[in-house]
């Protein structure tokens, strides 16, 4: 009697390699059972010679709002920063700002590197909008124009904004994100967000000007 041959679904290779072993188990165990005086051929071991998969250039549309929004929210952070670490008038706040300013900086320089392996440009995609957290032109002017107090409040006050929104969206990324390198990255500013937040909150001033 003639079998008949099931029809074979388009699986992936993998899949398909991993339906097979069930059976080539069954054959062995009937040709065991078999009458037949020549033992039955031994089955070639099955082997998953589907390739692996290739690496994302590109990444989801989480990973790639991501990092243009992290980008542009670091160049304008440190720019602050640079003000505040010249002309703060606490010696605790320009400190401060001295040390998150090398640490911007440094995540630049794996944010810069990771829009490049993404093929993303390193315009800022974003200008002229509204960002919550980011630092704009506007607050830049006002910092250059402000004094004493004034000036450290205004810092603490934006400073405290860009750390807390872009912890925010660091977090999105880990959660939704897809790439194995922005996550990574994502939840190391996280990790410094925090860290940062809680120095800042502690500086001479800044229960008066946070509230």
């Amino acid at each position: 009697m003639t079998r008949s041959t099931p029809s074979r679904s388009p699986a992936a290779p993998a899949l398909s390699a991993l339906l097979a072993v069930p059976a080539l188990l069954a054959l062995t165990a009937s040709a065991g059972c078999s009458t037949a005086t020549e033992p039955a051929p031994r089955p070639s071991p099955v082997r998953n010679t589907a390739p692996a998969p290739a690496p994302s250039t590109s990444g989801t549309p989480t990973d790639a709002a991501w990092v243009q929004l992290m980008t542009p929210m670091n160049e304008k952070a440190v720019a602050l920063l640079t003000l505040a670490a010249d002309r703060a008038t606490e010696p605790r706040v320009r400190a401060f700002a001295t040390r998150l300013r090398g640490d911007q900086e440094a995540e630049l320089g794996r944010l810069r590197p990771l829009l490049a392996r993404m093929g993303l440009p390193r315009t800022d995609v974003h200008a002229g909008h509204a960002m919550p957290g980011m630092v704009t032109g506007r607050d830049l002017a006002a910092a250059e124009a402000a004094e004493g107090a004034a000036f450290d409040r205004l810092f603490l006050t934006r400073i405290r904004d860009h750390l807390r929104h872009s912890a925010q969206v660091s977090r999105s990324e880990i959660t939704a994100g897809a790439r194995a390198d922005a996550k990574r990255l994502a939840a190391a500013l996280v990790t410094a967000r925090e860290a940062a937040l809680t120095e800042l909150e502690a500086l001479p001033g800044a229960t008066r000007a946070l509230g």
